[in-house]
């Protein structure tokens, strides 16, 4: 077995999955399938009120309305979410896309089709994972710069001083501190809106 193989099925037998589905002869041969993969899973049904905290794949059902209520959970917990469904439909469809299913299995269930979509879906959930972790940090890194910009013309407009020298100063004193500008900017921006309250200005003195 290769080397990228071997790494997906030992991120599939990480997995803690949840099986929203009846408990018939399907959904106890979905449940026995992922047993033998050697990841940890468990079979409800009917749905529960809510997904438990620590799972992070989800197999559901979605051909009974009664389902829908999870989707403040499947909000909250977003575990990758493999789709049962049992034809093709508007209704299904919209269901599918209601809770951000990142895999669909179609009835009736074939256990040549469970792996493939069980490791896309934890692929898939993975890299929606990555994204959205370097879109928030590309967001606080504007964020930082916007602030620094601001406590930059503040200092400018109090003290009488370009914007070079300005700058400056926020790095001199967040290298004295280490800690990042963008906490030094904050630190300006925050009490000059809290001494402008009281008719004040401040001024970040030089260091000598």
């Amino acid at each position: 077995m290769s080397a990228p193989a071997r790494k997906i099925l030992d991120d599939l037998r990480r997995a803690r999955a949840l099986v929203v589905h009846p408990r018939d002869e399907e959904g106890a041969a979905l449940l026995e399938q992922l047993r033998r993969l050697g990841c940890e899973v468990a079979l409800v049904w009917p749905p529960p009120a809510a997904l438990p905290p620590d799972i992070d794949t989800l197999f559901i059902q979605l051909d009974d309305a009664q389902v829908m209520h999870l989707l403040p959970s499947i909000e909250e917990a977003e575990p990758a979410v493999i789709a049962i469904v049992a034809y093709e439909s508007p209704t299904s469809l919209k269901a599918i896309a209601d809770v951000n299913a990142h895999g669909v299995l179609n009835k009736p269930l074939h256990p040549r089709g469970v792996l493939t979509q069980f490791a896309l879906a934890r692929y898939r959930r993975g890299y929606e994972g990555r994204l959205t972790s370097k879109i928030n940090r590309l967001e606080e890194t504007m964020k930082g710069r916007r602030t620094v910009e601001k406590a930059v013309r503040l200092l400018v407009d109090l003290n009488r001083i370009d914007e070079d020298a300005a700058y400056k100063m926020l790095r001199d004193r967040a290298t004295a501190a280490r800690v990042p500008m963008a906490s030094v900017a904050e630190s300006v921006v925050a009490a000059h809106e809290a001494m402008s309250g009281l008719g004040l200005r401040i001024a970040l003195a030089d260091k000598t």
